[in-house]
Order: C-alpha cells, then structure tokens, then sequence
C-alpha cells in the first residue's frame, strides 16, 4: 500500500512516454476486458510477463485445452509487448488475454472473484506475494514452472530471504529448471519438498510455420547474397555497458566492404529502442528499411539493414537468416534465448553475458554448438567467419538444432504435474476474517438447535430418505426429488415427498394433496407445485414434516417418504441421508454462515449415507471434491448427476414443445433461484440468443413493476420471448401476460441424468420401501 504513489508515478510516465501503456490501464487495477462464464470446470490461469514467457505459454495452453477441453484457459501478461503478441499467439488458444493486476489485494481479488480459477500458473520467476496469498485463500492450485534464478538475481533473494521465504511458501509445486535452480529456491527461503526439476519448458518450442508475406517479397525485390540477424539487442546497463545497436553498427561498418551484397536484420529487444536505432542507423548513413513501412515496392540498397520494428515476427525470419547474433549477451543483461535460431539450425554468436541462460549455454558450449566472443570488438570478426566458411556454419548450426532437440519432451511432464493439482483443487470465495465471531455463534446456536430437536426425534411409520445439503442456496434439490419419485414409481414404489412448503400463504398447518391432485401454488408454494404437476407422488406440506407423515400414513399411506431437504431437519429419524454437493460451489467456502454458506460444519457430512455431486457435466472431473468428502465420510458412495433440459412449456397456455423444435430464436431470460448459474449454463447450451439475464431473489413473488420491467428490456434488446425456470412460472401472477405487453413467456423443463442410477435407487428404497412400524 505504501508503494502505491511510486507505481503511479511509474505508470505516469510511462504513459506521458508510451500512449499504449494507457490502453488497458483499468486492467491492470483488476477490471477484466470479458465476463467469463462460469461453469464447473474451473478456469486454468497462465501468466506469462512478456514475450518470452508468452511463446512458452502457446504451447503450454495448447497442451492443457488437449489434455482437458472442459477448462477455459485464460493468459495474463505485463508489458505492452507481451500483450501484443499474446493477442495474436494465442488467438483461439485462449479463452481470454488480459494485463496482470498490479500486486494489491484489492487489485488481485477482483480478478479472482471473477474469474474463479481452479489453477494459477507462474511462467518463470514472477514472485508477486498478495497475488500468490490470494489465489490460495481461494482454495486453487498454484504452481510456479521454468522457474529459474539467475546469477545476477540470486544476492537479492539471499539478502531479502526473509520476504521472499513467506511469498515463496504459497506455491503448490515449483519447477525448476535446473538442479542448480533448484538450490537457489531453497537457498531463497522456498520449502525444499515442494520443488521439483521441473526441466526448461523453451526447448519445446515449435517454429512456427510459413513466412511473413512482406517481409519475405522484400527479401526477394532486395536480393542479399547473405542474412546476418541481430536480435534482440539492448541498450547499456549503465554507462561502463555496452550499447548493442550501436556494437550492431559498428560490426556492419566494418563488414560492408568484404560483404557488399549482404543483408542485416536489425531487430531492437523493447520497443521504445525502435526509433532510437532508425536513428542511429541514419546518422551512420547507412541504408535502412523499417519494417513498419515496408510496402509492395520497398526495398533497401545493398549492403543494407532492414529495421524489424514490429513485435511478434522475429521467430518466422529466423529461418531467413544464414546467422544469429543475439542481443543481451555483449551487454551485462544475462542474454536471451538462443533455442529459437537454434532450432533452425542457425548459427548462433552470443558474448560474455549469457547469466540467464547458464546450463543452457554450458549445454551449447559442450557441443560446440554456438559461437562465443569475449566483446563487441569481435563480432564483426565473428560475422565475418561464418558469412564466408559456409560449411562450419551449417555444421554449428546443425550441432545446436540437435542440442535443441534433444531437450524436448518438458511441456508434457509440465501439463501432467499441472492437471495433477487442478483436479484436486476445489475453487471458493475466501471467507473475510471480519465475519469470523458471527460465524462462530452461528455454530453454536446449530449446535444448540440440533441437540434440541434430537432430544424429540421421532420416526414415521415408512422408510425415510432425506435429500439435503450443507450449503445456503439451490444446489438441484427439486429435480433430484422428481427424478427419484418417478423412478421408485415404476418399480411399484409410491413415494410421498414431505416438503416445507416455503413461502407459501395458507393458513393451515400441515397440508396433504394426493399424487395427480391439484392446489394453488400460493397454498402450496413453488417447489411443491412442480411435484403437483409432476403427478408421481403424494405430497405433505407443512414445517412439521413428521405431523404431515402421520397424515400422509393415515389417509394415503404411501410405501416410503421423500424429505426434501431435510439434512437439517433432526426431529425427523431418517433411514437414508442423501446429501447433494453442487459442483459449481461445492462447499460454500469452507465456512459457516455468514463467513461462508454452510448451513452447519462440514463435519456434518459424516453423517450422509450417499453423496450426489450435481451439476457434474460429462467430461468434468470431480477429483477434489470427492477428496474433500472422503476427508469426513469413508463409508457414503458418491455419484454424479447432470442437468437435462426437457422441453419449453407456454406459461399461459401450458403447450409444450421440445428444445430442438423453438419458437423463438433470441429470448430476455429471467430467474429468482439459489444458484442461477446453472440455469444460465443449461440456456447457453440450447439454441436461443440470449439478450438479457436477470435475477431476482430466489423463491421471488413477481410483481407487476417487475414484469413491466421485463418485457421493456426484452423489447431494448430486441428478444422474441421472455424465459424463466419451471420454479418461477409458479410465482407469476394470474395476469402475468398482460403485464408483460402480450410477450410470450415459456419456462424450461428440466431434469437429471444419474450416473450409476441402479446402485442408488437400490440404496434408496432398500427392501421395497419397507414397513418399519404399522401406521398409527
């Protein structure tokens, strides 16, 4: 926080000096450029700083949307060069590129309130401790991969060890890329059994193919004999340092009269050094092309420069080159990648200073792979040697592609230690710490009431299964109950499902409907109402669940009983506890309300018989959620349920129609439910545009300001229909259509698809339904 004024004077003048880092600035304060969807499969995180780390990232996000196609993979980056080519690198990789937010709390939870991911990846050594803090108290993995410390680095991590010990503690894995990296983590405070040799994710680079069209019609108007590159050259470090654009200028001066037909592609690391070095290619007199500029007749006389002053396409004129000298190593700037040229079979001069890359270098330097100089005073030298000895140069340059390829294979064993920890994590909202006394007394009035109401436990007559949850909110209670009532009717089975009845208005206490009858949904509530209509089974409505049974047994006497959502009702004895974990938000946080939604401690899952995690898409991994409730249950089998949409019903005529055959092609959709992110998944998924989605509270009452409101957004956004779920068509008013202008209005017909359905249905209805005590 203290920081604040002097990253606002940074990020000032870089502005006053370079307008592009002014686009996108609300970015990096935590504003997201898209609204990702959210779906049960949580989103995979990359963040790579710039250029380099970006051409990692490619092929790292190709490789996990391969190995995992249910998860979105967004990629942040922090300079304005890495953004560009992130935009067109990773176009149709990813699913979104973004600015990283700057290292405040505030910043860094924004993002991931929004985006919600399942796993954090750090390219290289990027250590920023609130965003390694928060994204661990959401519950997600966070891994560090090609991490490395480098020469120059490492008397800073040893010197502030005690800051970096605690940042460097956060991280699920990190993956070093050399042994010798390795101790440098330890040295710098991080836990030695969370770092592993992770290997260097750059060797597996893929040149990328094809040629950039005018670049390559430039070089054939032009006609070089030869091509030298410098790339990626950098300024001084400080005034004893060398400058490489001029170093570059000097080695061509001296070459252009043993080389009168050659062609230098002079390409400056950062883009504020464009300008920079034109001029200082025109104050040399030098004959020079920017790339920026080339048109459908430009070329350069020979001997000459072409300027490459564009970020993104230096990986494509490698392979135009006859050598490579790379920039950041004649200056004390610990060098650049060299794989790139490498894998091109192209020689490669580096100088002294190769810090960044050392087991790299030792690598190349073993296998006589690269050509190295002592200063700039050699490089034209160098130049020189390989422009005229043509088969030591194609032998340098197939030494280093070998090199090169030898070291492939990291990106695999990075994605598989990366989905390891994705699968396990399971992804909430941190609790706030403000919340933590009121939490705490909200444990101990559940724990007062639940001693209360066991102390008068009764049972009914009939088997009993409980279909409950531990969270606040909708987590698909009512569509799990239909489906089991429908299924235990065609195996002779009549349930009766004792329900509460929320929010109903009626007078009387306990309410019993036959299975086909029919009540008002303000007598019944809304819940109930869709088991009315459904037809399959008896209904006892009332808070006393136990005094609607005795009712039930009298009158219909059904062959067992249903409680919806009844985990927490204890008065009740229950002879199987089914309790349903949403995929979407499984556990609430992890905290009781109102730190989190539990209703009570999640200790309380010892007592489930079965686990139904809903909301559970086919191709969706539930490895962590199933590990945290093998934590407080060994014993209750888990299965797996999805939403099925089931058709459209007219809310006004009551005429159905299946999702395939609608009648409208773009609809304003509108919910009052505990979790409308389903309804809003299930939607997206059908072929409807939709125009609006709005929610309201759940269990929702529609009022006529309401519907008006509605249907003129609906007319705003130029939607054909207005469409809601099963649950809120019972909470519109009797006159509901003319308040909404004559607007069609449908709901969605949903239901379920049970994984394993026999073992649960056998689980449920044990023997039949059996009698346990003969109705009183």
């Amino acid at each position: 926080m203290f920081a604040a004024p002097l990253v606002s004077l940074y990020f000032w003048g870089r502005i006053r000096t370079d307008r592009r880092y002014a686009y996108g600035f609300t970015e990096r304060l935590g504003n997201l450029p898209f609204s990702p969807e959210v779906t049960a499969a949580a989103p995979v995180w990359l963040h790579a700083v710039s250029v380099g780390e970006v051409l990692s990232a490619v092929e790292l996000a190709k490789r996990i949307r391969a190995e995992y196609p249910a998860a979105a993979v967004y990629v942040s980056v922090t300079t304005v060069a890495g953004r560009a080519l992130a935009d067109e690198k990773l176009n149709g990789i990813a699913t979104g590129v973004f600015y990283a937010p700057l290292d405040y709390r505030w910043c860094v939870r924004r993002v991931l309130r929004v985006l919600r991911p399942g796993l954090v990846v750090i390219l290289e050594t990027e250590i920023w401790p609130n965003l390694y803090r928060e994204v661990k108290r959401t519950g997600s993995a966070l891994l560090v991969v090609n991490g490395r410390i480098s020469d120059r680095a490492l008397p800073r991590y040893r010197r502030f060890r005690w800051f970096f010990q605690a940042a460097l503690g956060w991280p699920d894995r990190i993956l070093a890329q050399t042994a010798r990296d390795r101790a440098r983590f330890i040295e710098a405070g991080a836990p030695p059994e969370r770092i592993v040799v992770g290997g260097n994710i750059k060797y597996d680079f893929r040149p990328p193919s094809g040629e950039v069209p005018e670049i390559a019609d430039f070089v054939r108007r032009t006609g070089p004999g030869e091509i030298w590159i410098a790339a990626s050259t950098m300024p001084p470090l400080d005034n004893t340092d060398v400058d490489e654009d001029d170093a570059v200028i000097a080695a061509f001066q001296e070459l252009r009269g043993l080389h009168p037909a050659m062609l230098l592609i002079h390409v400056p690391r950062r883009p504020e050094r464009f300008d920079i070095a034109a001029a200082k290619l025109e104050a040399a007199g030098i004959p020079f092309v920017r790339r920026s500029r080339l048109d459908g007749q430009a070329r350069v006389l020979l001997p000459g420069v072409l300027l490459l002053d564009t970020i993104g396409e230096l990986s494509k004129v490698f392979a135009a080159a006859d050598l490579v000298f790379m920039g950041g190593s004649l200056a004390r700037r610990g060098g650049h990648n060299i794989l790139e040229p490498a894998f091109y079979g192209k020689p490669v001069i580096v100088g002294p200073h190769m810090e960044n890359f050392t087991e790299i270098a030792e690598e190349f330097r073993a296998s006589e792979a690269m050509i190295e100089i002592a200063g700039l005073r050699e490089l034209a030298q160098a130049v020189h040697a390989m422009l005229t000895n043509v088969r030591e140069r194609e032998r340098v340059g197939a030494r280093a592609r070998r090199v090169a390829e030898n070291k492939r294979g990291v990106t695999d064993a990075i994605v598989a230690q990366s989905l390891e920890h994705y699968f396990l994590a399971v992804p909430c909202r941190p609790p706030s710490l403000l919340l933590s006394p009121l939490a705490a007394l909200w444990r101990l009035a559940v724990q007062w009431d639940r001693r209360r109401k066991l102390a008068v436990r009764a049972r009914l007559g009939h088997r009993v299964i409980s279909v409950g949850n531990v969270t606040m909110g909708g987590v698909g209670k009512t569509p799990l109950v239909e489906w089991l009532a429908n299924k235990l009717k065609s195996r002779g089975l009549q349930a009766a499902i004792l329900t509460r009845g929320y929010r109903r208005r009626s007078p009387e206490r306990s309410l019993v409907v036959p299975a086909a009858a029919s009540a008002p949904a303000e007598v019944t509530g809304d819940e109930a109402q869709i088991y009315l209509r459904e037809g399959v089974a008896h209904l006892g409505i009332g808070s006393d669940r136990q005094r609607a049974g005795r009712l039930l047994e009298q009158k219909l006497n059904p062959d067992l009983f249903i409680l919806d959502d009844g985990f927490q009702h204890w008065r009740l004895h229950r002879d199987v506890d089914v309790v349903l974990i949403d995929a979407l938000d499984p556990f609430g946080g992890f905290r009781v309300f109102p730190q989190g939604r539990l209703r009570e401690p999640l200790e309380a899952l010892a007592r489930a018989d079965a686990f139904v995690i809903t909301r559970a898409e086919p191709g969706i991994r539930t490895d962590g959620i199933e590990r945290v409730l093998r934590g407080y249950n060994t014993r209750a089998p888990v299965f797996r349920s999805r939403v099925v949409p089931r058709g459209w019903v007219d809310a006004a005529t009551g005429e159905s129609f299946s999702v395939s055959d609608s009648k409208f092609a773009s609809a304003a959709a509108f919910c009052g439910l505990g979790n409308p992110l389903t309804f809003w998944a299930t939607l997206r998924a059908l072929p409807v545009r939709l125009t609006l989605q709005w929610t309201f509270d759940d269990h929702h009452f529609y009022r006529e300001s309401d519907l008006r409101y509605l249907a003129g957004q609906a007319i705003a956004t130029s939607a054909e229909a207005l469409v809601t779920t099963q649950k809120d068509a019972m909470n519109l008013p009797e006159n509901f259509r003319d308040l909404v202008k004559g607007f069609p209005v449908y709901y969605l017909r949903i239901g379920i698809e049970l994984e394993q359905p026999e073992p649960f249905l056998e689980l449920c209805a044990g023997e039949r339904g059996q009698t346990l005590f003969p109705p009183p």
